[in-house]
């Protein structure tokens, strides 16, 4: 994934110091604006229309803080892959307790929610990210609740899992992977989008629909991802 980003960034999930709410929620409506991710039409979100200007600017104003690349102002191919499915097959959360891991701007959260599922947690350990599900569950009327901390090892009386373009580092996966193995032991469902990331396992997959996305070409490869929902274990 990194090569397609700006200035060759890659996609760190390195944790980020604390900003407040305030700041990040004025920062985030400065630099964005109400957009429908082409692939979910029915949602909006708080989205950069122009994917060079808004990271240059939050590199260049944030990067003295330690604060990452803004991945949460963008509807990444597996985050709109994996929304479409489960606003398409509601019964998948449909009551249930679900968990949206690493959810940058909380889109499959919200198609969580709007599909019905019982309890929505979105979890991601960047720090605007909170503002942001805020905001954009607030534009989508939905109840989504968040958390900052780092899930991935821990135990959750979750019914579902969700994570949207997740495989992009190797290290990532590989601390990903055993805890995605034992909340599937427990019992929990885990369904991942994901556009051919690099570390997507090879195997303990099962196909459940793939999907035409359109991205960002500033920030893929390709102005159209083939993206394809998993079901994992």
């Amino acid at each position: 994934m990194g090569r397609g980003l700006p200035h060759g960034r890659s996609r760190s999930r390195a944790v980020t110091p604390p900003i407040s709410s305030d700041r990040a929620e004025a920062f985030i409506r400065a630099n964005t604006a109400l957009i429908a991710p082409p692939h979910v039409p029915e949602i909006r979100l708080h989205l950069a229309d122009e994917a060079h200007d808004l990271w240059r600017r939050t590199e260049e104003e944030l990067e003295a803080i330690g604060l990452q690349p803004p991945f949460w102002a963008f509807a990444w191919a597996g985050g709109q892959g994996l929304a479409r499915h489960v606003l398409d097959n509601a019964g998948l959360v449909q009551g249930r307790k679900v968990l949206d891991f690493a959810s940058g701007s909380g889109l499959v959260a919200i198609a969580a929610a709007k599909a019905g599922a019982a309890h929505v947690l979105a979890a991601d350990i960047d720090a605007f990210c909170a503002a942001a599900v805020r905001l954009n569950a607030a534009a989508n009327g939905v109840a989504v609740d968040f958390t900052d901390s780092d899930l991935v090892g821990t135990p959750g009386a979750w019914d579902v899992i969700l994570a949207g373009d997740v495989f992009y580092d190797r290290a990532f996966a590989d601390r990903l992977l055993p805890w995605f193995a034992q909340m599937r032991i427990c019992g929990c469902e885990i369904l991942v989008g994901d556009p051919g990331r690099a570390y997507l396992p090879k195997t303990g997959l099962e196909a459940l629909a793939t999907y035409q996305v359109p991205v960002t070409r500033a920030l893929e490869d390709a102005e159209v991802k083939k993206t394809t929902v998993w079901r994992f274990g």
